[in-house]
């Protein structure tokens, strides 16, 4: 009976420190960087655009892309803002001054219009442009390092349902934010970020994914 039980508790423990250790190789697995020699387009996603940004222009300055596209990003009520009087600039038309400031030429800058609310809606917009400009067939998404693994996913779903063969590279903005993959766990604002990415991840794969789906 006493080795039965030691032998059940050694691979307690064994099952618990595999699980711990995976837990803490998930932030690494989220970094999903895979930058092709050469992209027809750098596709840069809107939400913490300002070291999305910089990545771009790194990017661009290296030479792996020879323009860039943008899905234009939802601002909410930005609307009922400029009907009352009131200036404000949109994200993403920060984000197109802010890569021009950096070097990057305005002609080279493609703004897509659309409302876009989430990565999945920017992948609908991006698609359903390259379903127009099929010499387009290699992008390299720009995002945060925790985003790039649902990113790709995303966007390779809607490409796959549209049969298209596009090759989707990724490029995180690592160097120009806090991120820790490897030692997520040790910083709040780290663990807000992996929690949130796993759970966006499943809802993607369970629920949000079909949205992508063509009949």
């Amino acid at each position: 009976m006493f080795k039965s039980r030691t032998v059940f508790f050694i691979v307690l423990i064994a099952l618990s420190a595999v699980s711990i250790g995976g837990c803490r190789r998930v932030g690494v697995w989220l970094v999903k960087e895979d930058v092709p020699m050469h992209a027809d387009a750098i596709v840069l996603l809107m939400g913490n655009f300002t070291d999305r940004v910089l990545q771009t222009a790194d990017l661009y300055g290296s030479g792996r892309a020879d323009r860039v596209i943008i899905a234009e990003e939802s601002m909410g009520g930005y609307q009922g803002l400029i009907d009352r009087g009131v200036t404000i600039i949109s994200h993403t038309s920060q984000a197109l001054s802010s890569l021009v400031a950096l070097g990057v030429p305005a002609e080279s800058i493609t703004v897509l219009p659309g409302d876009a609310r989430s990565t999945l809606d920017e992948a609908v917009i991006v698609r359903n442009y390259l379903e127009a400009n099929p010499e387009i067939d290699t992008l390299v998404l720009v995002s945060s390092p925790y985003h790039l693994r649902r990113a790709s996913m995303i966007f390779g779903k809607a490409f796959e349902e549209a049969g298209l063969p596009v090759f989707t590279g990724t490029s995180g903005s690592g160097a120009y934010t806090d991120f820790d993959a490897s030692r997520w766990w040790r910083s709040k604002e780290d663990i807000q970020h992996v929690l949130t990415e796993v759970v966006k991840i499943g809802g993607f794969i369970t629920v949000e994914g079909r949205r992508l789906t063509r009949e």
